[in-house]
């Protein structure tokens, strides 16, 4: 569990607070010393920001202590070169469109206002704070805007905690507890979690990885190995050096908020699933099909057909027969994936597909009435599932106007599972990594196929931990918890 030390100049700076004993001054919080291989998050709450003050001296020593810190030395930085102007003359088009539709009925011509960790209690201005914070990381941001032809910052300073009158301490107070809801929680002697875990999800994902119930599981399971667990959401990134793991529940892609956590969590030294590396490597089939035939993993004959190439029509019909399937690259959930059964089918389909991606993968397709998805956890075999088509579709999912149909399914132990799909499936997984992976796989008779690899399987209550019940997630958290304790 990392501990989280607040900085101040003077301890009465905190007097309005909650008491916490993690509120140190400067000169106390150098000679404070954290248990071994204990991680620390600092928060510098210090009055004197400019540079070689004492706020820039708590930065600067704070990461030479290997602690991390907000403000960091780099965002001080911002602040004492040019970046700051820059920022301000270069704001993209985009948000200053938002600005101006959000105050589009301000009746001032100028405001000023305090961010809180990339919260503002204006509503409007939401999406500008939080944009504004992940530029410039810093607990308090005091912003001052002014209208000519349009509203435009003109300044943005580091706030002081000491100077809040009493009804923005109330809504600083407020953002900090959600911000970092340890330092408010009080937890009985018995009762202290040795680990923590943050849990990425998106509420609003149409195809989560998890059940809400599967999440909840999961969470007593890690309550009872002594882990905490917190859901947190693509904007809690500045928080993830408070936690020992990540755990990303939530549909991953490489040019999207899941990677960039993924990317700083393993950068601050957590355990994370999915690793950055999984991700990469599992969120392309063209790069997934060229991985297994370099390492001999049984897969459907293919080929990478260019869009610049004039002759991917006959060379796909004739090498791999028709009906054959297209897939993009990064399709998930059998999106970006079509079966064509005639040439004016394939001509139409790559012309479409050749629209999102530059390469197209063509495989020969082969009729099986279930698909095999394997979970994998570190090279071992953690569940095994057979998904069926769904009801007149050659596929498990079958989306249509506004609705998704999928089959239906069979959970089964590790030993029911053929050996050789068995085999196939952690052959696919060791040129991969040792995360957490989700094989799908067609058998046809003693023939199999690897289909691709998930680096983000779906762990459904009543579907994939329909044989294992709790003893799922339990092995999940001792993992987790391995993995935290290699990193320490």
């Amino acid at each position: 569990m990392a501990k989280l030390v607040i900085v101040v100049d003077k301890l009465q700076d905190w007097a309005p607070f909650y008491q916490y004993d993690g509120v140190m001054s400067l000169p106390a919080y150098l000679k404070w010393q954290p248990k071994q291989k204990q991680r620390v998050r600092v928060i510098n709450l210090c009055r004197q920001s400019h540079y070689l003050g004492t706020g820039y001296y708590c930065s600067l020593l704070a990461e030479a202590r290997g602690h991390n810190v907000m403000p960091s030395l780099r965002a001080f930085n911002k602040f004492n070169r040019f970046e700051i102007s820059e920022l301000i003359e270069e704001l993209p088009g985009t948000l200053q469109s938002l600005l101006d539709k959000a105050l589009a009925d301000a009746a001032e011509q100028q405001l000023l206002f305090n961010i809180y960790f990339g919260e503002t209690s204006s509503k409007a201005l939401r999406k500008f704070a939080n944009y504004l914070f992940e530029a410039l990381p810093v607990p308090i941001l005091r912003v001052e805007l002014s209208k000519k032809n349009h509203w435009q910052i003109r300044s943005i300073k580091i706030g002081a905690v000491h100077k809040l009158t009493e009804q923005e301490q109330g809504h600083f107070a407020e953002v900090l507890e959600r911000y970092s809801h340890k330092i408010w929680r009080l937890e009985p002697k018995n009762a202290r979690f040795k680990y923590d875990l943050a849990v990425l999800t998106n509420p609003n994902e149409p195809f989560p990885p998890c059940t809400p119930k599967s999440l909840e599981l999961f969470r007593k399971a890690a309550k009872r190995a002594a882990m905490d667990t917190e859901l947190i959401s693509a904007r809690d990134i500045q928080r993830l050096p408070e936690f020992d793991g990540l755990f990303i529940r939530e549909t991953t892609g490489v040019n999207h908020h899941t990677f960039h956590l993924a990317v700083k969590a393993e950068r601050e030294g957590l355990a994370v699933i999915d690793d950055p590396n999984s991700i990469l490597r599992c969120g392309n089939k063209v790069y997934l099909q060229t991985l297994f035939q370099q390492h001999k993993v049984p897969v459907p004959d293919g080929l990478m057909l260019f869009k610049q190439d004039e002759d991917n029509l006959e060379r796909a019909a004739d090498t791999l027969g028709l009906p054959l399937v297209l897939k993009i690259p990064d399709g998930s959930f059998s999106r970006g994936v079509v079966k064509v059964t005639t040439l004016t089918e394939l001509k139409a389909q790559l012309n479409a597909l050749f629209e999102q991606s530059a390469i197209i993968l063509a495989q020969r397709y082969t009729y099986t009435e279930f698909d095999w998805r394997i979970g994998v956890l570190n090279g071992q075999p953690l569940f095994a599932c057979k998904y069926f088509m769904a009801r007149n579709h050659w596929q498990i999912y079958k989306h249509g106007k506004g609705k998704t149909q999928s089959g239906g399914f069979a959970t089964c132990a590790i030993a029911e599972v053929p050996a050789h799909v068995l085999q196939a499936a952690l052959a696919a997984c060791k040129p991969i990594g040792d995360s957490l992976y989700g094989v799908d796989l067609k058998q046809a008779g003693e023939q199999v196929f690897v289909i691709e690899v998930n680096d983000n399987p779906n762990i459904d209550d009543g579907v994939e931990d329909l044989y294992l019940g709790n003893k799922l997630y339990d092995l999940l958290v001792e993992d987790f918890i391995r993995r935290i304790e290699l990193n320490r």
